[in-house]
């Protein structure tokens, strides 16, 4: 009979010590979480990679349009439908950094090529208005309208 009483005794004792490792656990498991959200990496390259090797393998003279990209991406395996402002903000960002040049169209759409020197931005320069040569005086203005009008007094 003493042989039977260890058995019961040493099974409680397994019961006991789970439950209150679960609590320890479940009371550290929201700090994880927290933790693991923000240290989280994702798996793969970034956006803005994916476009530049997308550009870069296009053919097109003009740039690949924003639809061809997407097609590019598409199939290349990258969720297009779930991530388009991903996709939008990233050409925004390579414009403005100067690694894409916008062939056609604003913001994100057109078309898109890569820049001969990338990290160097091109920006517009304002026209210049064609201003002829004004003359000074009242003398010279009224001379200049009698001439136009053909007026001879």
């Amino acid at each position: 009979m003493s042989e039977t009483a260890p058995a019961p005794a040493a099974e409680a004792a397994p019961a006991v010590a789970p439950a209150p490792a679960a609590k320890a656990t479940a009371a550290k498991k929201p700090k994880k979480a927290a933790g693991a959200a923000k240290a989280r990496k994702p798996a793969g390259p970034s956006v803005t990679e994916l476009i530049t090797k997308a550009v870069s393998a296009s053919k097109e003279r003009k740039g690949l349009s924003l639809a061809a990209l997407k097609k590019a991406l598409a199939a290349g395996g990258y969720d297009v439908e779930k991530n388009n402002s991903r996709i939008k903000l990233g050409l925004k960002s390579l414009v403005s950094k100067g690694t894409l040049v916008q062939t056609k169209g604003t913001g994100a759409s057109g078309s898109f090529r890569l820049s001969k020197k990338p990290g160097e931005v091109k920006e517009k320069a304002p026209k210049k208005r064609a201003s002829a040569a004004k003359p000074k005086n009242f003398a010279s203005r009224w001379r200049k309208y009698l001439g136009t009008c053909n007026l001879l007094l």
